[in-house]
C-alpha cells in the first residue's frame, strides 16, 4: 500500500513538473518575442543609432574629391534602405567649408555592410572630409 502511495505521488509530480517546463517554455517565448518586438520598434525609430559610416577621400585626375563610403548596419531586425550621409569639407585648420548630403539608394538588411562611391568638386583648401547618418528610411 505504502509502495503504491509513493509511486502515485511520484508520478503526479513527475507530471506536475512537466506542465510547469512546457509553460515555462511558453513564457520564456513570449517574453522573447516581446523583447524583439520592443529592439524592432527602437531599430525603426532610431536608424541611425544602428548604422555606422566610415570612408575616406582622395583627388582625382581632374580635381575632384572622390569619397568611398561604407556602411553598416548594427541592426537585428530593421532593414533600412535610402541611407542619408551628410559629407562635411574640412580645412587643414578644422574649419567647416561646405556641408553635402548624399542618398544611397540601396537596402541595408541587418549585420549587412554597402560600399558607396561619389565625387565632388570640393571647396578650395579641403584637407579632410568627414561622415555621418542623418537618416534611413525602414523597408517594409
Amino acid at each position: 500500500m505504502k509502495r503504491s502511495i509513493r509511486i502515485a505521488l511520484a508520478t503526479c509530480l513527475l507530471l506536475a513538473a512537466c506542465k510547469s517546463g512546457e509553460q515555462k517554455a511558453k513564457e520564456e517565448k513570449a517574453v522573447y518575442e516581446k523583447q524583439k518586438a520592443s529592439l524592432a520598434d527602437r531599430e525603426k525609430e532610431q536608424p541611425k543609432d544602428f548604422i555606422t559610416v566610415s570612408g575616406h577621400d582622395r583627388r582625382n585626375l581632374i580635381g575632384q574629391t572622390v569619397v568611398k563610403i561604407k556602411l553598416v548596419s548594427k541592426a537585428a531586425v530593421a532593414v533600412y534602405k535610402d541611407v542619408e550621409v551628410e559629407l562635411a569639407f574640412f580645412s587643414k585648420t578644422g574649419t567647416l567649408l561646405e556641408k553635402d548630403t548624399e542618398i544611397v539608394y540601396e537596402t541595408l538588411p541587418p549585420g549587412s555592410d554597402t560600399h558607396f562611391k561619389t565625387k565632388y568638386f570640393a571647396p578650395k583648401g579641403t584637407d579632410s572630409v568627414a561622415l555621418k547618418v542623418l537618416s534611413a528610411k525602414v523597408a517594409e
